[in-house]
């Protein structure tokens, strides 16, 4: 077997060998290698052990990738490399949710650990494989799913162990927060900041699981389940996504005192708990508002601990081959000291948890309408809304806005969102509106 040895590894007669076998070697796959090559050594020597990367299993043998491979170390079947007993680890970055089903399902059968980055397989299939990791005694590792290089994933599980989590807010989509970022320094639009944002490699060509705050979602559900102990399905997850945002609503905002960032939002309210994603209003002073860029923050609050803050690069080679290497850590200190079951994937400690419906939420309110500017038009609009028991905070009416509309901002008090979506569907009727109502939801972090 051709494997890749690192140089300057300090072996010690008592070092344990972990053959990795590696399937995908994309952008994030080639990282991976690249990270190996560079700290593999000095991995091993923290350790004890000894990395070496065996076989590597993608599409094409023959593309040419930014990760040098010997060629006998690659093939394109990938159950050549799962199934032979020399692999110790096996690591799935081919993405998608069919064949990396399949890599990481024969794995665990197997009884070997697994690491991945695979959000969108952990948020789907989760309960599944950890059913196959506690069945077939493997374990699985998947710190890389969740916000690239923060280690998120292991604070949770271990770090804030000894804290009920009251709250969790996370700005998780490096795309969606490129965008608003850059609409606000630049004052342009949702579609211009789009096609720099792919240009750059921030945002896929379809960039729909981005914008549309599917990615954010998996992230959320995830970071929601290993909070409060019971699996949670994204079709149970509120998601709304950033392209209804205007450079518009970015101005008024700054001008009331926030910022629009793409959040997810976890709360415990009651006996359930608030799974949300979507455009938020938040206060400029916050320390979220300040996160700018690709950059991913998660603030987490423990009853104990209090507030403490995750920052870091969300996504990307480097960022995800870091959380990876990390777990190759975790796997190859377990396999060393034999013991698998050390940190189990997850743990279902609240098998009674339930989330609370989106309509049952209750958040203030940033309202904005565009409207025929004449006598009469602002007491229909408060009208509807007494009528829905929400109460108006501010109005606000920006000058220099002529023509047969202009914008109408309001800020309103704390209602329920099912009374909220009631009052915008009478307002949007009325005929001095003319285009379809923004709402965009406040949170001040009470």
């Amino acid at each position: 077997m051709s494997q890749a040895i690192f140089p300057g590894t300090l072996l010690l007669p008592e070092m344990r060998k972990v053959n990795i076998g590696l399937v995908g070697c994309g952008t994030v796959g080639s990282g991976v290698v690249q990270a190996l090559s560079r700290n593999g050594a000095l991995m091993g020597s923290r350790l004890g052990v000894k990395l070496s990367l065996a076989k590597v299993a993608v599409r094409n043998p023959r593309k040419a990738r930014a990760a040098r491979l010997a060629k006998r170390m690659v093939t394109n079947d990938w159950e050549s490399v799962v199934r032979d007993p020399k692999i110790d680890v096996v690591v799935e970055l081919m993405g998608g949710t069919t064949t990396a089903r399949k890599v990481v399902n024969e794995a665990l059968k197997l009884g070997k650990p697994v690491v991945t980055a695979n959000k969108a397989l952990i948020s789907a299939h989760g309960e599944s494989i950890f059913k196959l990791v506690e069945k077939n005694g493997g374990n699985l590792y998947y710190e890389a799913a969740v916000a690239g290089g923060i280690p998120i994933i292991k604070s949770l599980r271990e770090g804030l162990s000894g804290n009920r989590i009251q709250s969790l807010y996370g700005i998780l989509n490096g795309t969606c927060n490129f965008i608003l970022t850059q609409m606000e320094l630049e004052g342009r639009s949702f579609e211009e900041i789009l096609l720099d944002a792919q240009r750059l490699g921030y945002a896929e060509a379809e960039p729909s699981l981005d914008v549309d705050g599917f990615d954010a979602q998996h992230k959320a559900g995830i970071l929601a389940s290993l909070a409060h102990g019971f699996w949670i399905k994204p079709n149970q997850i509120f998601v709304e996504g950033i392209r209804h945002i205007t450079t518009l609503d970015i101005q008024f905002a700054r001008h009331l005192g926030y910022c629009i960032k793409l959040l997810g939002i976890v709360k415990k309210i009651g006996d359930k708990v608030q799974i949300v994603v979507h455009p938020t209003l938040v206060p400029e002073k916050h320390v979220l508002a300040n996160v700018s860029g690709v950059y991913n923050a998660i603030l987490v609050r423990g009853d104990i601990v209090g507030d403490t803050l995750h920052y870091g690069q969300g996504a990307g080679a480097d960022a995800t081959a870091s959380a990876v290497l990390s777990d190759l850590a975790d796997a190859s200190l377990d396999l060393k000291n034999v013991s698998m079951g050390r940190v189990p994937p997850f743990v279902p400690h609240d098998q009674k948890g339930s989330v609370l419906p989106i309509e049952e939420s209750v958040n203030p309110f940033y309202l904005r309408l565009s409207v025929v500017d004449k006598p009469g038009t602002l007491a229909r609009i408060a009208a509807i809304l007494g009528e829905s028991k929400i109460g108006i905070c501010t109005v606000f009416q920006p000058e220099g806005h002529v023509g047969e509309s202009v914008p109408l901002i309001m800020m309103l008090h704390d209602a329920t969102d099912a009374a909220m979506q009631k009052a915008l569907k009478r307002i949007g009727r009325l005929s001095a509106v003319k285009a379809k109502p923004t709402m965009i939801r406040i949170e001040n972090f009470n």
